[in-house]
């Protein structure tokens, strides 16, 4: 564990977590705002998922049960991030695939609930998307399991 990931670990854990989330959000970001432009363009539930590390309650999205074709987008800057051909209904109410689009995403870890967790974000705003697990299916064996309120649908 490095100095940084331990400062943030324990920021969390004295339950300063949105500072600590901020604090790992800073970054050379392609796209960057200040906290006052993130608050104006999101809502309540959209600034906690994508500036402060929270989730969405499952089964609340409705870009869960969308299969269509087209692709998903950052919330944030409107970066296409994952393609309906990789999204599968994973069964746990939040949208799920279990492939990226190439450079869309980076990943750290997530030290947070007494585990270690794998979260993903876009790689241009830095907005939290979810986490990866490695419980999905063939042939990435992955389940990207995001936050629907992270993300804008665009039909093809």
């Amino acid at each position: 564990m490095n100095r940084r990931d331990m400062i943030l670990t324990a920021l969390a854990a004295t339950g300063l977590a949105p500072m600590a989330a901020r604090a790992a959000q800073e970054g050379n970001f392609e796209v960057t705002r200040t906290e006052a432009e993130w608050r104006a363009m999101l809502s309540d539930i959209e600034y906690r998922v994508m500036r402060e590390e929270g989730t969405e309650p499952a089964g609340s999205s409705p870009l869960d049960k969308v299969y269509e074709p087209g692709l998903y987008h950052c919330k944030g800057c409107d970066q296409a991030l994952y393609s309906s051909e990789t999204k599968y209904d994973s069964g746990t109410g939040w949208p799920s695939f279990w492939e990226a689009l190439p450079n869309a995403i980076e990943t750290k870890p997530d030290r947070s609930l007494f585990s270690v967790r794998t979260e993903c974000h876009c790689d241009r705003c830095g907005s939290h998307l979810g986490h990866i697990f490695d419980d999905g299916p063939a042939p990435t064996g992955k389940r990207h399991c995001l936050n629907g309120v992270s993300l804008v649908f665009r039909a093809a």
